[in-house]
């Protein structure tokens, strides 16, 4: 069963919302216009709040469900968390488009949210807080994924080693916006 919801965990992950959402509404694709991520925070950028909040609602769903679903069938927290990674590793490695996605943060996000919600709430709130005092996303998903790594290492240290395997593969795939940030170059809103 573990494989099963993994592979389908996958396969969700894989439906990226911003590029569905850029070719029905005839927006520009967010992987080759603004920061190139097929995500909520390009998509803001590009065709505007609307398509950026049912982007950011499609991704969190997508980690948020087969967590869900783990649950529901028993599997336990690790097992879970293990099946939520494979929803963020779809998201940022798509089947349907050629392996290229985005960043992985909301999807995260919303595996956090089944899994342990006090961690996915921390993180949710420090990156509204960071993003409000410095308008920068990145600077924001830099800061707030990291940061529910002690708080689940204390109250569900099962799901820490998955949820450690997020955070590098999040802070991996913003290494463009770290060398920006240092070079005081990074995007802000």
């Amino acid at each position: 069963m573990f494989w099963l919801l993994a592979i389908l965990a996958y396969l969700l992950g894989s439906l990226s919302f911003a590029i569905w959402l850029s070719r029905l509404t005839g927006s520009p694709d967010p992987r080759a216009s603004g920061s190139g991520n097929a995500g909520a925070t390009n998509m803001l950028r590009l065709a505007g709040k609307k398509l950026a909040v049912l982007t950011l609602i499609g991704d969190v769903c997508k980690g948020l469900l087969p967590v869900l679903m783990a649950n529901l069938l028993g599997l336990d927290p690790e097992q879970q968390a293990w099946v939520g990674l494979f929803a963020v590793l779809g998201h940022l490695f798509p089947l349907y488009f050629r392996f290229h996605g985005g960043k992985g943060v909301a999807t995260a996000a919303g595996m956090l949210v089944g899994l342990y919600p006090p961690a996915a709430a921390l993180a949710i709130c420090t990156w509204l807080l960071v993003f409000y005092l410095t308008r920068t996303s990145s600077l924001a998903a830099l800061i707030a994924t990291p940061l529910s790594l002690p708080l689940l290492a204390w109250q569900e240290p099962k799901a820490l080693l998955p949820m450690s395997f997020i955070t590098l593969i999040i802070v991996w795939r913003h290494r463009g916006n770290l060398r920006d940030l240092f070079a005081g170059r990074e995007r802000h809103f």
